[in-house]
């Protein structure tokens, strides 16, 4: 590759979505942008974005290319630091995902955290789509469940959250107390045929279609409908405040948090930094 302007615009397309946010990124004119993007794919024989009204969405061999342009990116910054004599410093962007569901208690270390690196943009992701690390849509991930199997992936356990079965003040109002059998009462529960939570499998397994009047696909909206009494389901349990425990939690129904990392960024300090004080903090 010559031209690493072009590299580096693509690389910024990928990342925005749009020309003008590649534009703004990179301080230039949005004509420049499209000008780089079409040189580049005419350079290389491929079509590197699907245009449509609302920006550019990356190919397969976009994806690709911006996965390696943001590794390099990333270990062109961390060379620049060592040759400047600030190799350890924790300065940038980082950019984080996790399950909305896990924020409240991630925001709270990331506030220390960005106290301590008073230089570091932290920019947060999350949503039911995977973000890829391998296309540099993240520096680190925050994953539930079993441990992430891709192959240039770095997983470390970070903590455990334990669930319960709970039902809210109102729904106990109408219904009464749940006691051994649970056959009159009714679920919320997943709106999907092979979950990937132990939580909505065991709700899947145990308990009749019939039961569950209340269906969603992502977990903040299934925990609010358990609060708000339309029907029993699962919470955390240091997040139950006010609510009748049905069944306590059991080792099944233990969700292990991971932290994941790209092992081409593995080790800049950034990224180190980050992982050392969620395990510390979280």
């Amino acid at each position: 590759m010559q031209n690493w302007d072009e590299l580096r615009t693509a690389f910024e397309v990928a990342r925005h979505g749009t020309v003008s946010g590649a534009a703004a990124a990179l301080g230039v004119h949005h004509a420049t942008v499209i000008r780089h993007v079409d040189a580049l794919e005419a350079r290389l024989g491929v079509k590197l974005f699907q245009r449509h009204p609302r920006g550019y969405t990356p190919t397969e061999a976009g994806q690709e290319l911006a996965r390696v342009a943001g590794a390099t990116d990333d270990q062109f910054s961390q060379l620049a630091a060592k040759l400047s004599g600030q190799g350890d410093e924790v300065s940038g962007e980082l950019v984080i995902t996790a399950l909305t569901n896990f924020t409240p208690r991630l925001l709270p270390a990331l506030r220390e955290f960005r106290a301590q690196h008073p230089k570091l943009t932290l920019r947060y992701r999350t949503g039911q789509r995977l973000f890829r690390l391998e296309y540099g849509e993240a520096h680190v991930a925050i994953r539930a469940g079993n441990p992430p199997e891709e192959p240039d992936n770095v997983a470390q356990p970070l903590t455990k959250v334990a669930f319960a079965l709970y039902a809210a003040p109102n729904y106990i109002a109408r219904h009464g107390t749940p006691g051994n059998d649970l056959a009159d009462h009714i679920f919320v529960g997943p709106d999907a045929d092979d979950p990937g939570s132990p939580l909505l499998r065991w709700t899947r397994d145990n308990v009749p279609p019939g039961q569950i009047v209340f269906r969603g696909t992502e977990d903040v909206s299934l925990a609010a409908a358990v609060r708000a009494g339309l029907g029993l389901g699962f919470l955390p349990v240091d997040e139950a405040d006010g609510m009748t425990l049905v069944r306590p939690t059991r080792p099944e129904w233990e969700v292990t948090l991971w932290l994941v990392t790209h092992v081409d960024l593995h080790r800049s300090a950034k990224v180190q930094a980050l992982t050392r004080h969620l395990k510390q903090a979280v």
